[in-house]
């Protein structure tokens, strides 16, 4: 029998406990500039940020427009600058600049008195004496449109102008004066930009002039360019004669002449909507994880003009990716109970097949088919979501694309993908390919091509037979051949992949043999629900040399291809993407993998008609931890996500990094907001095993 150690107030716990910073962040640009907010927009777009109010990134902004249902985004309204004019006359800049030439002016980040993220908003409170200002942000859900209100808490009268900085340019490129100016078109209450997006307020006064050479330190670290220039619009004002009187401005794209609601509304919204989510999660990390996943599943629009539920990879570079889709749906959809969002994702995905293998569409908004795993992640995904909600008629309608599946991997399919009929084991590779999840390339050549038959493809393989095994019994389809074809596959997989100084090899039969890197590929082959050595423990190797505080190294230390850092150049990047670098979504396969040798249930183990592990399926969004911090009673299990709650608040506030340094302090990289990093802690994180008695 299940128990939900809690208390009925657990939640309103998480709720009111934010992220807050005081002056010894906000005013350190090493440090307040070094944290990151998002606030999406649920259509693919967003604003995003530093604490410090910094923009660092040329995607820091306060309107970022999805196109192609975030395929592609354009940079709008980049900055909101609030100028407090007082009774004297003396104008007070409270936001912040760097410049190519270094400096840093105007300096509004020293007069902060705190940042805090509640409910997934950010709030500045700036102070003047004895005048204090606040400010916040908000999206319409479901639109690109956003509100923001700038409301005087103490001292006054004071008039404050708020000036917009203006650019419209893909979110990976840059915009320069020399380019030409934007065009723009005034309204009643404000301007038109580009015919694209729309800002509205209060005392509008239309500007006209560049702010040149914006400096962006973060793309400078990464080697990119690293400044621009930016259109001075205008500016909104008002009278703000005492406590509460507020100055609210309103930005918008798509349908120009359907304004959103006023700010205050917009803001007001949002908060309701991010507590009732908040409210379904029983500890403050939970409640937290599962803001940070609503982050990702957007609506887009079909090719047929329907409204089509999909996932952002990561925020703010990566769009829709199939593998990460489905890597993550166990996380995103059935941990935080999104049901028939999902159902609906399945069944579009499924209509992209072609040749056995699932569309994955890239950044750029093309469609390609070049991956060996998210075919076999999609099946997971599908057994997964019928073991956890019973809907066979899923399984049935969905039937003819699970046998295209398995009869194209037996067939063969593109880029070598294919059953070696010698052993049942899935092969896949071609020239200037890298078809897993380690798929860096650099100058066209993949750093990890890993050709051959991988060891967690093959885990996925074997685990998708006996997962459509379990759908074809839950049908009352006859299971046997399928049951078969993962036995074989399974007994080879037993044979040829175990090593004792590695746990498993990383590939087998290679161009080069046998490949012997200690990698966590492998602990794929113990956590999944149909794994072929479910229910043993991973070599200890593994956790000793590969696990850190936020996820597990790509390489151990000491071998002679090992990259201690996640850094620099775009190239020297990719080189260290999958050579050593932490990655944190491995820790929901390490703890499962740890929890199904003690005998333990957990988020991806169980089956319809009792799987391997003969329990149920995941556990609902309101299990909870008896401890919001490690140490928990599942013992090694649950001390793998020791690290967790204290990254929430370390580099994207509220949400798991895609990567980090394998150097110890393990400085986080890439995207500072992932989806499948946040899907597998949270599925990880409220895995029922913690809650049995």
């Amino acid at each position: 029998m299940r128990s939900i150690k809690t208390t009925a107030n657990m939640a309103v716990v998480a709720i009111s406990n934010p992220h807050v910073f005081g002056t010894g962040v906000c005013g350190d640009l090493s440090e307040g500039a070094a944290r990151e907010w998002l606030v999406p927009d649920g259509a693919g777009g967003y604003a995003m940020g530093t604490v410090s109010g910094l923009r660092t990134r040329r995607y820091h902004a306060l309107l970022v427009v999805a196109e192609s249902g975030g395929s592609a985004r354009r940079v709008g309204l980049a900055a909101l600058d609030p100028v407090l004019v007082t009774e004297s006359g003396a104008e007070i800049r409270l936001a912040v600049h760097e410049w190519a030439s270094g400096a840093i002016a105007p300096d509004g980040h020293t007069l902060l008195e705190s940042f805090s993220l509640e409910q997934g908003l950010p709030r500045w409170r700036w102070r003047i004496g004895d005048i204090v200002l606040e400010a916040e942000l908000a999206a319409v859900h479901g639109r690109p449109a956003y509100g923001y209100v700038y409301r005087l808490l103490a001292g006054g009268p004071v008039r404050l102008r708020v000036e917009a900085l203006c650019t419209w340019r893909d979110q990976h490129g840059d915009r320069f004066a020399g380019g030409g100016d934007p065009q723009t078109r005034p309204t009643a209450d404000g301007v038109v930009v580009e015919e694209a997006y729309r800002i509205a307020g209060p005392g509008w006064t239309a500007g006209g002039e560049w702010y040149r050479d914006v400096q962006l330190r973060e793309e400078a670290a990464r080697g990119l360019g690293s400044h621009e220039d930016l259109w001075f619009a205008g500016s909104f004002s008002a009278e703000l004669t005492g406590p509460g009187q507020t100055l609210e401005v309103t930005a918008w794209a798509g349908d120009l002449a359907s304004a959103p609601p006023p700010a205050a509304q917009i803001v007001a919204t949002a908060r309701d909507r991010a507590r009732s989510i908040e409210a379904k999660g029983a500890d403050p990390v939970a409640s937290r994880l599962l803001l940070a996943a609503d982050a990702f599943v957007v609506s887009r629009t079909a090719a047929d003009g329907a409204a089509v539920p999909d996932v952002i990879a990561g925020y703010p570079w990566f769009g829709t990716w199939s593998r990460d889709t489905m890597l993550s749906y166990d996380g995103l959809f059935l941990a935080a109970g999104r049901f028939d969002e999902g159902r609906r994702l399945l069944r579009g995905y499924a209509a992209t097949l072609s040749e056995g293998m699932l569309a994955n569409t890239a950044d750029t908004g093309s469609v390609e088919y070049n991956t060996a795993d998210a075919t076999l992640w999609f099946v997971h995904a599908i057994g997964r979501h019928v073991a956890a909600t019973g809907d066979t008629d899923l399984a049935a309608e969905l039937a003819p694309a699970l046998d295209g599946i398995i009869q194209a991997h037996l067939d063969g399919t593109r880029y070598g993908i294919r059953v070696d009929p010698a052993d049942s084991l899935l092969t896949q590779g071609a020239d200037g390919y890298a078809l897993t999840w380690m798929d860096a390339r650099v100058d066209g050549q993949p750093i990890t091509q890993r050709r051959g038959k991988a060891v967690e493809i093959n885990a996925l393989w074997i685990n998708a037979l006996g997962t459509v095994a379990d759908l074809w019994k839950a049908i009352g389809r006859d299971a046997t051949t399928v049951l078969q074809r993962r036995e074989a596959a399974a007994t080879s997989f037993q044979r040829r992949f175990p090593n004792p100084d590695c746990g498993l090899y990383d590939v087998v039969d290679g161009p080069a043999g046998d490949d012997a890197s200690l990698r966590p590929n492998q602990l794929l082959a113990y956590s999944l629900p149909y794994a072929p050595l479910r229910g043993q423990a991973p070599a200890p190797i593994v956790g000793r040399k590969l696990m850190t505080p936020l996820g597990m190294r790509t390489l151990p230390s000491d071998d002679p291809a090992y990259q201690p850092h996640h850094r620099e150049s775009p190239a020297q990047r990719d080189a260290a993407y999958h050579q050593g670098t932490v990655w944190p979504w491995l820790l929901g396969a390490y703890r499962d993998a740890l929890a199904a040798a003690r005998g333990m249930s957990g988020g991806s183990t169980g089956g319809l008609t009792g799987g391997p592990s003969g329990g149920p399926s995941g556990a609902p969004t309101g299990s909870a931890r008896t401890d919001s911090s490690a140490g928990l009673p599942g013992g090694p299990a649950d001390a793998a996500l020791g690290g967790l709650p204290g990254h929430l608040g370390e580099a994207g506030l509220g949400s798991v990094s895609e990567t980090a340094d394998g150097a110890a302090p393990h400085t986080t990289t890439g995207c500072p907001f992932q989806a499948w990093s946040v899907a597998e802690a949270l599925r990880a994180w409220t895995s029922d095993h913690v809650n049995r008695t």
